[in-house]
């Protein structure tokens, strides 16, 4: 009788404690923190007196409970979650501007984005939808981009094949069949797949928030994977499934196309699925561009008493003789100045986390090296931004994205192209994305009259530049320019063959290379994506051991490296970071919110009816 007594007291407090837990205890997010958006602010002065704080000791907010190094979507997202559960943060970016990957820079009267081309998954309740209104408190707009939002053009020697991506939930399945009638089983399979990695990938992300010892049991007892068969999918290499659906190759491109610097036969099945259904309900950009995002973060964070400091670059992760992490340095001129926090947040990435800013002793441990050898240093990125004095009519120029070809073969011209020598590389580019972000965003008409911008995209090997990579940025010599531009003319050469009035009005170009990503971003060997995407980072063991908390005590990492590139693949990563520092419920708060958020629109539609009945 009295185990039995004792056994419902247990039961009674377990359940209480799940409830207060999950229902009572204060979370960061609500939906009263959400208010209509106000008036988009123009004035650039104003703008930059936001983005543009510049590191001074006296800026330093008093009684920190966290520094965040790296201003990127996912240091800010982490930030912004914990300032709104009530602790004092400070975000660090070594830019002159804050955003990392989401901000814009403008020359000329033109504007480019540098890493946020366009994201999907932002339609009405949508999860990424949830989490941007909150860390934003619902200031972010974005525009729906036209239901084409992508076109992949192959151009197979003489022959050139063009295939049309629509967004709709029904309606890119149907597009698809309708280009590919022979392949329709093949279809119907992909987007199975679509569907469980959409629907399970939260199994991953909860495998890196329980202890790590109960991950790896589930995992390896095959419990895991009994239960859901994401695991097997995130381990699936994208070539051998898409050779099991089709001897196809244009449409093994089309489940493939997606280029982060991995070729299919060595990245995860799962990516490149999620990707291709992160846009399944509509493609959007950022209302006022990219710089949006950071403006409003920036704002939400100093309301609950943070600050965002730019030219602030941490030059030392500082670790007591406990090897726990307790603040950092910051370069300051000559000077470096020290600033302590009890917990610090890496979004930098893994490689210049553990291999630049810890103290040598710390880096040649073992725990450290071992979380090192999960990962590899990803592709580099080459960037070239165009500006024309000439009307989005005037250039017959679109905001659908293009992905171009010049082959179906994704894994053989990947392999060839990375395998070439330097010399070899600049005319020999095998594929590139052409976007053109004032094509995208309404408000560019308004902002920058009469002008317009392009933005490409490549991968390249960042060995092809590294001679350069110690001199000063802009005094690189005639060599390096010549180089560079070799890249630069071969890309614009290209997309002129599908814009043939880019040429006569273009009025401005400035080409990025992975040392320029580099400089700008911190990005490590230029890659933008972080980390390499290859097949191995995803197997489940992996997926599991690769969590935000790491050997340091008091150091957790955030952004790309915590789960796949992207900015909605940084934002998870952030909210992976606070979700595991704040031992809080984020995800479950979401959810809820998400729940909620339905039921309000089921019963104003509801309302609305009956009104109109009567």
């Amino acid at each position: 009788m009295m185990w039995l007594l004792v056994f419902l007291v247990c039961v009674l407090i377990w359940a209480g404690g799940t409830y207060w837990y999950l229902f009572i205890k204060p979370g960061a997010f609500s939906v009263e923190s959400v208010r209509p958006p106000g008036p988009m602010e123009l004035d650039q002065r104003k703008r930059d007196k936001v983005l543009k704080q510049g590191f001074t000791k006296e800026k330093i907010p008093k009684d920190l409970d966290a520094i965040i190094i790296g201003s990127g979507i996912g240091g800010m997202t982490a930030a912004a979650t914990m300032a709104k559960s009530g602790k004092k943060v400070l975000v660090l970016e070594q830019h002159d501007v804050a955003g990392g990957c989401c901000h814009t820079f403008t020359e000329k009267g033109f504007e480019f984005d540098v890493g946020l081309h366009y994201f999907g998954q932002l339609h009405e309740n949508a999860m990424l939808k949830v989490a941007f209104d909150q860390i934003t408190e619902g200031q972010m707009e974005f525009v729906e981009l036209k239901q084409h939002f992508d076109s992949i053009v192959i151009e197979d020697g003489e022959k050139q094949r063009d295939y049309t991506i629509l967004s709709g939930k029904t309606e890119m399945e149907r597009n698809l069949k309708k280009q590919f009638p022979d392949d329709v089983k093949a279809i119907e399979e992909f987007f199975k797949i679509m569907k469980i990695t959409a629907r399970q990938v939260a199994l991953l992300g909860i495998v890196k928030l329980i202890p790590q010892w109960l991950a790896l049991f589930l995992i390896k007892s095959g419990i895991a994977d009994f239960c859901s068969s994401i695991f097997r999918l995130s381990e699936s290499s994208a070539t051998d499934v898409n050779n099991r659906l089709t001897s196809n190759k244009d449409l093994q491109m089309v489940f493939s196309y997606y280029f982060y610097g991995v070729p299919p036969k060595d990245s995860s099945c799962m990516i490149n699925a999620l990707m291709l259904h992160h846009f399944k309900r509509g493609a959007y950009y950022p209302k006022g561009g990219a710089s949006e995002i950071p403006f409003h973060i920036t704002k939400v964070i100093e309301k609950y008493g943070g600050r965002v400091l730019v030219r602030a670059p941490v030059s030392r992760i500082l670790v007591d003789k406990k090897e726990a992490a307790y603040g950092v340095t910051v370069r300051k001129g000559d000077e470096h100045v020290e600033v302590r926090a009890p917990v610090i947040i890496s979004n930098c990435g893994i490689f210049n986390t553990f291999q630049k800013l810890l103290p040598p002793e710390i880096q040649v441990k073992p725990e450290i090296q071992s979380r090192l050898d999960m990962l590899r240093p990803g592709k580099a990125s080459f960037l070239l931004f165009s500006g024309f004095d000439a009307t989005e009519e005037e250039l017959d120029i679109v905001s659908t994205s293009i992905w171009l070809f010049k082959s179906n073969d994704m894994d053989g011209m990947m392999d060839e192209f990375f395998g070439m020598s330097k010399d070899e590389a600049p005319e020999n580019i095998p594929m590139m994305l052409l976007t053109f972000p004032s094509a995208k965003d309404p408000t560019s008409k308004i902002r920058h009259p009469g002008k317009s911008s392009m933005t490409i995209l490549t991968m390249v090997n960042y060995e092809w530049f590294e001679e350069w990579k110690d001199s000063r940025v802009r005094k690189r010599g005639d060599d390096y320019f010549n180089y560079k531009m070799r890249f630069a003319n071969h890309l614009f050469d290209w997309a002129c063959k599908h814009f043939p009035k880019l040429r006569e009005k273009l009025v401005y170009q400035e080409a990025a290379t992975p040392l320029t990503n580099t400089h700008y971003l911190g990005c490590n060997q230029g890659a933008i994506y972080s980390a390499d995407h290859n097949l191995g980072r995803y197997y489940s063991e992996a997926m599991a051991r690769n969590r935000c908390d790491t050997p340091v005590k008091n150091l957790y990492l955030s952004g790309q490296d915590m789960f796949s590139c992207g900015i909605a693949g940084a934002l998870h990563g952030g909210l992976l970071c606070a979700a595991t520092i704040l031992s809080y419920r984020v995800y479950i708060d979401l959810m809820l919110l998400k729940k909620q958020l339905k039921w309000k629109k089921a019963k104003e539609t509801a309302r609305l009816a009956k009104e109109k009945k009567q």
